[in-house]
Parts: C-alpha cells; structure tokens; sequence
C-alpha cells in the first residue's frame, strides 16, 4: 500500500462550523485532508408511561424484500399499537395475565444477580397489573440452556422480584403442566406465579405451536414486555398471541419503540446518531438506516481503520475487514450524496499490542505504523466530535469508540457518555442504543440522565435497521401500511 506522502488521502471530516443548527436544513458534507502531524452511578431510570392516550403511534422503517431480484427496498410501515395501559381496572379484575417479561440478568457462580437493571425495568407493567386486581403469570428465559440445567434455574430472581413488588412472589417448578395450572388456579387476584425458564424447552425458540397453545391456556390475555427478545419469533414472544387476546405491550416495551422508532422517525433536528463497535460488518443494516435520517454520522471503534483502509491509509495491525473495504467507500459515498455530514476520527490512540499494559500513543489517523494497532479515538477527535453534537438536538449512540474495558483506551468512549449528559440536561434526547453503550455509561455514571437507555441488544440493533420485530408485529392493533 503507498504510504500517504507518496498519495495523499482524505476523510470525510469538515469543520463544525459548516454544520447547520436548522431544522430544516441537513449539513453537507466536505472532504478535509487528514493532518499528517500528531497533536498533543447513577441508577438507571425507567418510567412507565400511565397516560390517558389509548394509543401509542410508531412509524416504522421496514425493509421490503424482493425475492426476484434478492435486493431490498426500504419503506415505512405505519402501526398503532395497543397498550397495556388501554387495560382498565374491569378489564384486568381477576383476569390471568400471561406476562413475557426479559429478566435475564446475569449471575454470579453463587447465584447471586449482580445487575438487576431488567428486573427493575419490568416493575411498571407488573405493578399495573396487580394493582388492578390481574392474576399475573410471569415468563422470561434466563441464559442458552440445553434442556433443564439447574444453574439457569429462575429461583434466584424470586427474592428481589418480591422485595421490589413488596409481595410474596410465588415460583412454579415448569412452565406447563398439570403442576403450573394448579398453581395458576390457586392464585389470587393481586398475585404473581414465576414460570420456570422457559428455554427448558427447545420448543420455545423453534416457536413450535403445540408449545405456545399450552403456555397461552395457563391465562385469558397477553403482555410482552421483553423487548430483548422482540427480534425472535419464539413460542412465548410471537406463537402465544394466535391463542391470547388481547395481546398489547408492556409500559417497557412501549417506552423503547417510542424511543427507538420514534425518537428515530421523527427527530427534533439536527439528528446526530454516533456509531461504533469492531466491526462495519456488524453494523451496515444500521449504518445504512440513519443515512437516511440523520444530519451528522459519527463513526469510532475498531470499524474506522476499514474505513481508513478503504481510502489509503495505512492502518499498522489495527483490526481490518478486508472484504468490506468496498462497502466502506460506498458507504462513505452515500453519505456525501445524502447531504450527511460523516465524521471520522483524525487522530487515534495507538498500542503496540492489545493488553491493557501495552505501550501507546497518540497519532493522526494518517501515521500509523506497522506493528501499532489503533485501540481507541484521539484527543483532537473527542473535541470535533463533541462540537459537531453540540449543535444537535437529538443524539442516538449505539457502540464504543475504542477499547474502553482496558483503561487506557477508555477516554474517547467515556468522552462521548459525558457529553451526551451533558447535552441531556441542556434538553436534547440522548438515546442509548444497547449493547455496550449502556456497559459505558453505567460505568462513567451518567446512565440517570439520559433520554432513554435500552435494555436490548440484538433488538436495539434490528430496529434501528429499520426491520420489523416479530414479537411487536404480533401485538394487537397492529395496522400495517407502507407510506
């Protein structure tokens, strides 16, 4: 590869003075030359939202398959869905309640939680429900069992579920069966019976129909509430409701999609979405979606030294998909075509192995030497970037920019959490899109004041591609029309 004195390359960088505040106006993006010189816990808070509106509207942006040509064309699918907080109190009066809640939480080798954010995130839905006199019956999977495995059993969860709810959480031993329906006919109004793992069941990810008819027979009405498996059309996320009806979502499910699709859908502008992670594989569908909505795209993690590749640089050791360096100018095209102002790092931290006690440095995104692999972004990086976002109004973050479990290459994604608190308190919405972008503002201490944090990975992700979630699509009221 010719080094960049033999050629010289760009990025898409410009100035954030060229970066328009209006809202009806999206930035244009510019080509700058790279510098060739190196320069020198809050908890987190869900709310449910208990309103008198019986419906909540989300547009979503839907991919259309054409099979014939095996291409995809992007559309926008318009549904309303119905809430559980359109449920009145006659409604849910000794009503069963099959609720799907996402409880698994990690634990450690003495089986004891040590992050109970997913159980604290399903309380509103639940609480509603009893406190309305429902019969809940409570599901959720806990890890990838094979079969019944003792160390994933939900035992565990059932003292802080109790203690958080302030009663007495009853567990069954299985899911189905002559013991559960005991159990469920035994139970007063007011009460919550935990089903048993239902991953004990390889029928519960094969969505087998036989499975979903016996869990739906347990009540008379349907909840998901798990929007970390809304992307699976399992037995008791998507075949239950062809048996439940209703079926509406839950105060948490609710709070995601309005945040993630409509937050998304319709931003107060200018939108920045900030995108990072290893690697552009993982994360083209997302990538390519906020192209068409947002007005600044900033990228970090190990995915820029494609991008870097793809126009020239040399990028050392650091991490390279080697088939993607064509979807990287591509991609970088499209941006350019769209009027979005794409933001790349100019500097980066550099380390001469990946271990936390490697050396490192700092240099531009032009001076990478063999042997060095760029770990995390710059200091002259973290200040374009948080100017470029202080003229925003709407922030979506989802993946770090660098290696930020190892100290050392920390500062870039910590940079960005603080920033987006900041901007918090100043009124714009920050959304954290999952994953380890969650991990990082949970350790920085800022998770309190953000927008929205979601508690979905893959799910966060799948929406944000603009796909339509299996485990929402089979809510109630769902009215599907590409506009």
């Amino acid at each position: 590869m010719a080094s960049l004195a033999a050629s010289p390359a760009f990025s898409l960088l410009k100035s954030t003075k060229a970066i328009t505040s209006s809202a009806s106006t999206r930035a244009r993006a510019s080509l700058l030359p790279i510098p060739s010189k190196p320069t020198s816990t809050r908890p987190l808070g869900f709310s449910a939202v208990l309103d008198n509106s019986h419906r909540f509207s989300l547009h979503v942006a839907s991919k259309v398959h054409h099979s014939a040509r095996g291409k995809g064309s992007r559309g926008v699918v318009s549904m309303a869905k119905k809430s559980v907080g359109d449920l009145s109190s006659a409604e849910l009066k000794g009503k069963k309640v099959f609720v799907r809640a996402d409880l698994n939480v990690p634990l450690d080798d003495n089986q004891t939680i040590t992050d109970d954010t997913r159980i604290r995130a399903a309380i509103p839905t639940i609480k509603y429900l009893i406190d309305n006199g429902a019969k809940v019956i409570l599901s959720t999977h806990l890890g990838r069992p094979k079969g019944v495995t003792p160390k994933f059993s939900l035992a565990p969860l059932v003292p802080r579920l109790s203690e958080l709810l302030g009663i007495e959480v009853k567990k069954a031993d299985d899911c189905i069966g002559p013991e559960v329906e005991s159990l469920v006919a035994s139970l007063p109004e007011g009460g919550v019976l935990l089903l048993e793992n239902v991953r004990f069941y390889k029928e519960e990810e094969k969505n087998d129909p036989e499975f979903a008819k016996k869990l739906a027979s347990l009540a008379d009405l349907y909840v998901n509430d798990a929007f970390g498996t809304a992307h699976r059309a399992h037995a008791s996320t998507e075949g239950v409701t062809k048996f439940l009806k209703p079926s509406v979502a839950g105060f948490l499910l609710q709070k995601e999609l309005d945040y993630l699709v409509g937050a998304v859908s319709n931003p107060k502008r200018p939108f920045a979405a900030i995108v990072g992670g290893s690697k552009v594989s993982s994360k083209i569908g997302v990538i390519e979606s906020l192209l068409e909505k947002c007005d600044i795209l900033l990228l970090g993690g190990g995915m820029i030294f494609t991008f870097y590749k793809a126009q020239g640089l040399s990028v050392g050791s650091s991490l390279v998909e080697e088939d993607k360096l064509e979807l990287a100018t591509s991609l970088l095209a499209k941006a350019k075509a769209k009027g979005v102002s794409l933001l790349l790092p100019t500097d980066v931290v550099v380390a001469d192995k990946f271990a936390p006690d490697a050396n490192s440095k700092v240099v531009p995104a032009s001076g990478i030497e063999d042997g060095w692999m760029g770990l995390d972004i710059g200091p002259d990086s973290i200040k374009t970037f948080n100017e470029a976002l202080d003229t925003t109004q709407t922030v979506i973050w989802n993946g770090p920019m660098g290696v930020f479990e190892m100290e050392k290459f920390a500062a870039g994604t910590e940079a960005v959490a603080n920033k987006l608190a900041e901007l918090s308190e100043k009124g714009v919405t920050t959304i954290i899109g999952g994953g380890d972008s969650v991990a990082a503002v949970e350790k920085v201490g800022v998770a309190g004041v953000m927008s929205h944090i979601s508690t979905g990975g893959g799910a966060s992700l799948e929406l944000l591609e603009g796909k339509v979630l299996p485990g929402v699509i089979a809510l109630d009221e769902a009215i599907t029309v590409t506009v």
